[in-house]
């Protein structure tokens, strides 16, 4: 299968000399796609100028290991930020501040949103470009948090599926726990980005592939997309009529 190597390592690496960086920062999660991530920008700029970091805010334990796995892997820098404390006083902050309920999916995107603010600190503080993770699937069905893990300086694995994803990770030497692992966006315990979107990734890499799928699977696929363009887009500016 054709990966576009050299092309993503010389993106990594023009993106990288135009902004004037000295490295990037990735946070590691422990899944697949930040591992694919860290593998593609330690072969593009070398495991010194790669800073691993794991943000844990009440996570399941495992992805902190299969985190650190990574990093092992692939011989980067690597640290732990808790972010548990800093969400629960951000949770109460807000919550006992305003005279309504947040939803439940509300407080749950604080998470990404503390990871990005933690992950740009860090990158700011060494003149790091921030790395995203997500892939094609997820950008198809809008899974990912706005101004959270779908905020970064550059992205080399937005035009990869998720099962394109394993296949490269496979051959990039990513650890094999972390690709036969579920994937989850950690938000919460027991869940998967299958069972909230209610959907495949094998139904959604259909229908990225071939425009259509299963049609319950289909239905929710546009469905999501729709409701998720702006997710896709940068912010709508106001331009008055001359």
């Amino acid at each position: 299968m054709n990966f576009n190597l050299e092309q993503r390592l010389d993106f990594i690496k023009q993106h990288v000399k135009n902004a004037g960086a000295a490295g990037v920062v990735v946070g590691i999660s422990g899944g697949k796609d930040s591992a694919v991530t860290t593998a593609l920008c330690v072969k593009a700029l070398g495991s010194e100028n790669v800073l691993g970091i794991s943000m844990p805010c009440s996570s399941n334990p495992k992805d902190e290991e299969h985190a650190k796995m990574v990093a092992d892997a692939f011989g980067v820098e690597f640290f732990v930020v808790d972010l548990k404390d800093s969400f629960e006083q951000a949770k109460k902050s807000i919550t006992t501040q305003v005279n309504f309920n947040l939803s439940d999916l509300a407080l749950a995107n604080v998470k990404p949103r503390l990871r990005m603010i933690t992950l740009y600190a860090i990158a700011q503080s060494k003149n790091y470009l921030v790395v995203g993770t997500d892939n094609l699937s997820e950008m198809v069905m809008g899974y990912f948090t706005k101004w959270g893990d779908g905020a970064y300086d550059i992205n080399p694995l937005s035009d990869l599926t998720v099962s394109e994803v394993l296949a490269f990770g496979a051959e990039l030497g990513v650890p094999e726990p972390i690709l036969i692992k579920a994937p989850s966006a950690g938000l919460w315990e027991g869940q998967t980005d299958e069972i909230e979107m209610g959907v495949t990734y094998k139904e959604i890499d259909e229908f990225i592939k071939t425009g259509q799928t299963n049609i319950k699977a289909q239905n929710i696929i546009e469905s999501a997309n729709k409701k998720t363009q702006h997710k896709r887009e940068m912010p709508y500016f106001f331009r008055a009529k001359k």
